[in-house]
């Protein structure tokens, strides 16, 4: 008797070695078909709502899948269908509503293996278990992708609520607008921890809205809300004056009580240098600092065009003439670095962004990997600021929304090595953008331009980004 496995077939006959030998080439077929392996992701992948965002789904090792059947699935769901790829084109028609528009596949990446999704513009109900199935005529895998969403709120509003009885001053703080529910603390100035007399805690819809009361009795304060997600985290200063308190011991039926609220957004701890109000000298403290910053044309990607000067970069939308490959070239980001890299000290330079609708600044560090797609986080050697589908965001273990009221025409970027300081401004303003603090760099630091990547999409405004030396 010959016992075959699916997908074999075995004509019996009298020469037993015909059915053994078939039995040996399915058999090997299996085999081969077998060391092939899906990798998604062990740990979550957080996202941003609004934002777009990346799910891993990759044969290991590579091979092409455009000949295979993608499908990207929500297991449990009664409509599960998230993307669907067979015949060498994409068959969405039975796909979720909600992700109608939303979804792409890089075919280009399919001859190397890698299906990953890419989701525009995430909502928080995108938030669950992802399952990436790829199959072929005589092999199919599946991994599982769990994706976490966060949602930004609104800065925290602060309202006075008027005085008690005892002279104390009722404070009240707001903030709508987050997910999952964030946390909400008042701090004094001098960042110790005030309780809370109520918390409230609302969620509409898909989302969280959070209040927190307190009763202050000093004058002369500086006191924070403060609202943390993760990495994210939105402040509200309030100062109180002690001629507040006065009025309100002396006409505390009719006073107007004055007080002036500062609105600070800011991912992590204040920095050092952010803390200069004056534009003037803090123009003068920085640019004391300038290097002279010479764009390197060998490390640029091949779509991208350097001045003969070194100052200027712009995409040419198409690979330039006489461009070789070179190991070391960006071949995914629209990126280039400096010619010359710091290992000490501080340094300043001004890059002029206007008229840009995408762009990436900051500096990295000289062993990065600049192959391929890869976030650019200080875990991954960048440290940036970015515009990107008309928000500004930093990158740390997660995306960071920033808060600008107007859009920086000239960016000025800071290094302090020392102290691991990378700070942003909007120079004309003087505006502190962000700050990465606590870093720690132990090799070379390189300025970084960059108009974008192309992993599913390329910015084609060719308007260039110029470094800036007039001042």
């Amino acid at each position: 008797m010959c016992f075959i496995r699916p997908g074999c077939i075995c004509i019996f006959s009298d020469m037993k070695f015909v059915c053994l030998t078939l039995l040996l080439v399915c058999g090997i077929t299996d085999s081969s078909s077998e060391q092939y392996k899906l990798e998604g992701s062990a740990d979550p992948v957080f996202a941003v709502a609004g934002e777009d965002v990346i799910l891993p789904c990759s044969v290991k090792p590579n091979t092409s899948v455009v000949d295979m059947r993608v499908e990207w699935f929500r297991p449990g769901l009664k409509d599960s269908l998230v993307h669907f790829y067979e015949d060498h084109e994409d068959r969405n028609t039975v796909q979720i509503d909600s992700y109608r528009g939303r979804t792409k596949l890089n075919h280009q990446e399919l001859q190397r293996g890698n299906a990953s999704l890419k989701l525009s513009s995430v909502q928080v109900s995108d938030e669950g278990r992802y399952k990436c199935f790829i199959q072929s005529k005589s092999w199919y895998d599946d991994t599982t992708v769990n994706v976490r969403v966060e949602a930004v709120g609104r800065p925290p509003v602060i309202t006075v609520d008027g005085f008690d009885h005892s002279g104390g001053l009722h404070l009240q703080c707001e903030s709508e607008g987050w997910y999952p529910e964030p946390d909400l603390e008042w701090l004094d100035s001098e960042g110790v921890s005030l309780s809370s007399e109520t918390t409230e805690t609302h969620r509409n819809t898909d989302r969280f809205s959070v209040k927190h009361t307190i009763t202050v009795h000093h004058s002369d304060n500086k006191i924070h809300c403060r609202v943390k997600l993760r990495n994210h985290m939105l402040e509200t200063l309030i100062i109180t004056s002690k001629k507040m308190f006065i009025s309100w011991r002396n006409y505390w039926r009719t006073s107007v009580i004055m007080i002036s609220v500062t609105v600070v957004f800011s991912a992590f701890a204040g920095t050092l240098i952010a803390t200069f109000v004056n534009k003037t000298r803090v123009t003068t403290h920085l640019r004391k600092y300038t290097v002279n910053v010479i764009l390197d044309a060998d490390m640029a990607h091949p779509y991208l065009t350097v001045s003969d000067d070194g100052k200027q970069v712009r995409n040419g939308n198409k690979k330039q003439m006489g461009v070789g490959e070179k190991k070391d070239r960006f071949d995914q980001y629209l990126g280039v670095l400096g010619k010359d890299g710091f290992s000490s000290g501080c340094f300043y330079f001004e890059v002029q962004v206007k008229g840009q609708t995408e762009w990436y600044l900051g500096v990295t560090r000289e062993s990065v990997n600049r192959k391929g797609w890869i976030r650019l986080s200080p875990m991954n050697g960048y440290w940036t600021v970015t515009l990107r589908d008309g928000g500004f965001w930093a990158y740390e273990s997660s995306h960071i929304s920033l808060s600008l009221s107007v859009k920086p025409q000239r960016v000025g970027v800071f290094v302090d090595y020392e102290k691991g300081l990378v700070s942003f401004y909007d120079v004309e303003s003087m505006y502190h953008i962000y700050t990465y603090t606590d870093q720690s760099f132990d090799e070379k630091l390189y300025p970084f331009l960059c108009l974008g990547e192309g992993y599913y999409s390329w910015n084609t405004n060719s308007i260039p980004l110029i470094i800036c030396d007039d001042y």
